[in-house]
């Protein structure tokens, strides 16, 4: 005998008109949840977007970041070694060639000093600025060795996330476990570097704008200059606004099962009110470590320049370009480990 089917129930069929509105309410009721100030010309009250912080001063979080590095220096170690090694493989080293061209400019301006003599430690510091901000790490890169550079990027800065979130919880990883199993998340993360960009443009255009103005003298007159810092300064503000949502999104992007503008819009209503410190916190985590980077590498270059003065030998061996390299990976490395503990501490913040 035939098994008696139940009766499919059939829902009433929605008008256009019915259809539409209802979606409508869920989007309203989605941006509702969300938490967003001062997007409307209505006044605002500064009651309103004050957000206390329990985070440590910035000398204490900067030094607190470092020594969870240092703690675990074997399990960090590994992976600045990996991805320095990779960087060699796929993208090489700067050029010898480059680096001794800004050492030979620094010589032929020297010549104009009395005795054209500039003091070893003096020229140290001039090689360490002109290579870093001539753009020497990356002079002459194609661009399949530029993708590579920020693909493996990307990758440090996934499996610095792992081994933070894995040490927090009281585990302990190993080199190959975050190398295998951070790297879920790679587009999600790639799009929300992309975003990063995106938002960085207006600083962009400030730097070329700034540079072509220099250039022609456009700042020579004060009206012109008045107009041209009232413009840069929206710019830089326009930046300032948008980029820390989306640099905060690159560690939330890492939590299983979150698209990234989920990650976007969650970092975004996370850092409301907390931008003027988030910055700060930033801006004082570059200034740390250009003071690292001056302690590490000037001995050292002050040793190059020596060891090359006395043994042929040692006159083509990239050992700056070496070091060089370990020093980007380790400020990768860094400000990772940086801006992800400043992230927690806002997760776990009660308000």
């Amino acid at each position: 005998m035939p098994k008696n089917k139940t009766p499919k129930i059939k829902k009433p069929r929605k008008s256009f008109k019915e259809a539409f509105y209802s979606t409508r309410e869920k989007i309203w009721n989605k941006k509702r949840a969300r938490l967003k100030l001062h997007h409307s010309f209505k006044r605002s009250y500064r009651e309103d977007y004050i957000r206390g912080l329990e985070a440590p001063g910035l000398v204490s979080h900067a030094m607190s970041t470092l020594k969870i590095i240092l703690k675990n220096w074997k399990l960090f170690f590994g992976l600045l070694a990996v991805i320095v090694a990779m960087n060699i493989i796929f993208v090489g080293l700067m050029s010898e060639n480059t680096y001794t061209a800004v050492q030979d400019s620094i010589d032929e301006s020297s010549e104009i000093l009395q005795y054209g003599e500039l003091g070893r430690i003096a020229k140290s510091g001039l090689l360490l600025i002109s290579t870093v901000a001539t753009g020497g790490l990356t002079k002459g890169m194609t661009e399949v060795q530029q993708v590579f550079v920020f693909f493996f990027s990307a990758v440090t800065i996934l499996v610095t996330i792992y081994y933070l979130r894995h040490l927090l919880a009281g585990n302990h990883p190993r080199v190959r476990d975050g190398l295998y199993n951070a790297l879920t998340p790679l587009i999600s993360t790639m799009l929300v570097l992309i975003l990063v960009f995106i938002h960085s443009i207006p600083i962009l255009i400030f730097t070329i704008v700034y540079s072509t103005a220099v250039a022609t003298e456009f700042l020579a007159q004060p009206l012109y200059a008045f107009l041209f810092w009232l413009f840069g300064s929206l710019l830089l503000l326009l930046s300032a606004y948008l980029l820390p949502g989306s640099i905060l999104a690159i560690c939330a992007t890492t939590v299983p099962g979150i698209y990234p503008m989920q990650a976007v819009n969650a970092t975004t209503d996370l850092v409301q009110g907390r931008r003027t410190k988030f910055i700060i916190r930033v801006l004082f985590a570059f200034i740390f470590l250009a003071v690292i980077w001056v302690i590490v590498m000037l001995p050292l270059i002050w040793l190059d320049l020596v060891l090359k003065q006395n043994l042929d030998w040692a006159e083509g061996i990239p050992f700056i370009p070496f070091l060089l390299q370990i020093m980007t990976t380790f400020t990768v490395i860094y400000m990772t480990s940086y801006i992800y503990l400043f992230y927690r501490r806002m997760l776990d913040d009660p308000e």
